[in-house]
C-alpha cells in the first residue's frame, strides 16, 4: 500500500496549519499557545490559516472550564479555530450522564474538572457521589456540554489527517470509527508502514514531541510536563513550536 512520508508530506496551498496538543485544563498554557500563534500570523500574514486542537481539553490540570470558555469564544469568534473530540473530554460528558466512580474521569482527573465548576467530588459513598454529581450537573453551562458533544473526531488537510488518538492501520480514513479516533494505541503507535496521509495526534504523552515517517505525536504531557506543543505546516515546511510554564517535571 502506498503512503504518504511526513518529509515528502504538504499542507494545502496557501493555508498554514497549526495543529495543537492535549491541553488537559491547563488554560494558561492554551492563552500563551494562542498568543505565540497570534504574533506569527501577525508578522508572517499568511494567505490563510487553521488551529487545530487534537482532543483532551479536560481533566487533570486546574482550569478545563476555563479552557471550554476559552475555545468556544474562539471559535464563534473564527470558525478557522477547529476543536476535535478527546476521550476524556467524551469521558466527561459520560460521568454527567452517569456518574461511575471507576470510570474514566472519576479516576483521571475528573475531581480537577469539577473543582473548575466550584464542585468537589465526593466518590468515597453512594450518598456523597449523588449529591456532589447533581451540584455539578446544576454547575456546568448547557453550553460547556452542547459543544463538547458537537465536536468532530477528525479532519483533514492536504497530506495531513487530525486525530486524537490515531487510527486503525490499514482501514481506509473515510472508515475510521470514533472508538479509534479516540482511544487506540498500540496497534496504531507500532505500526511501520506508512498510511494514506501522515498521522497527527494526542492522546499518548511524551517528554518530547514524536515525528515518525507515519505520524507525528503532539502530545507533550501539559499536565505533568508543563508543555503544550504544536506542530505548525505551511506547504512543505513542517515545524515543532511549544509554550512552557515549570511543571512537576522541573522541565525547565
Amino acid at each position: 500500500m502506498t503512503g504518504v512520508h511526513f518529509l515528502d508530506a504538504k499542507g494545502p496551498d496557501g493555508i498554514r496549519l497549526y495543529a495543537i496538543g492535549d491541553i488537559h485544563g491547563h488554560l494558561d498554557l492554551l492563552t500563551e499557545m494562542h498568543a505565540r500563534i497570534a504574533e506569527e500570523i501577525a508578522s508572517d500574514k499568511p494567505a490563510d490559516w487553521r488551529i487545530i486542537h487534537v482532543g483532551d481539553l479536560v481533566d487533570r490540570g486546574p482550569d478545563s472550564r476555563g479552557v471550554i470558555e476559552f475555545l468556544i469564544a474562539a471559535t464563534a469568534r473564527d470558525a478557522r479555530n477547529i476543536v476535535l473530540a478527546g476521550n476524556h473530554d467524551l469521558g466527561f460528558l459520560d460521568f454527567l450522564d452517569h456518574p461511575d466512580p471507576n470510570g474514566l474521569f472519576a479516576r483521571n482527573g475528573g475531581p480537577e474538572t469539577a473543582w473548575s465548576y466550584g464542585v468537589l467530588l465526593r466518590m468515597a459513598d453512594a450518598l456523597g457521589l449523588h449529591e456532589t454529581h447533581g451540584e455539578l450537573l446544576r454547575a456546568v453551562p448547557d453550553s460547556h456540554r452542547r459543544f463538547l458533544g458537537r465536536l468532530p473526531y477528525s479532519i483533514a488537510f492536504g497530506d495531513f489527517y487530525f486525530c486524537h488518538a490515531g487510527i486503525k492501520p490499514g482501514v481506509p480514513l473515510e472508515e475510521q470509527v470514533p472508538h479509534d479516533l479516540l482511544w487506540i494505541r498500540s496497534e496504531f503507535l507500532n505500526y511501520p508502514e506508512l498510511h494514506p496521509k501522515v498521522i497527527v495526534h494526542g492522546h499518548t504523552p511524551q517528554a518530547e514531541a514524536e515525528v515518525l515517517p507515519n505520524r507525528v505525536n503532539v502530545d507533550t504531557g501539559a499536565f505533568y510536563t508543563g508543555a503544550l506543543t504544536a506542530l505548525v505546516v505551511d506547504g512543505a515546511e513542517k515545524r515543532l513550536i511549544s509554550v512552557e510554564t515549570l511543571g512537576l517535571s522541573g522541565r525547565r
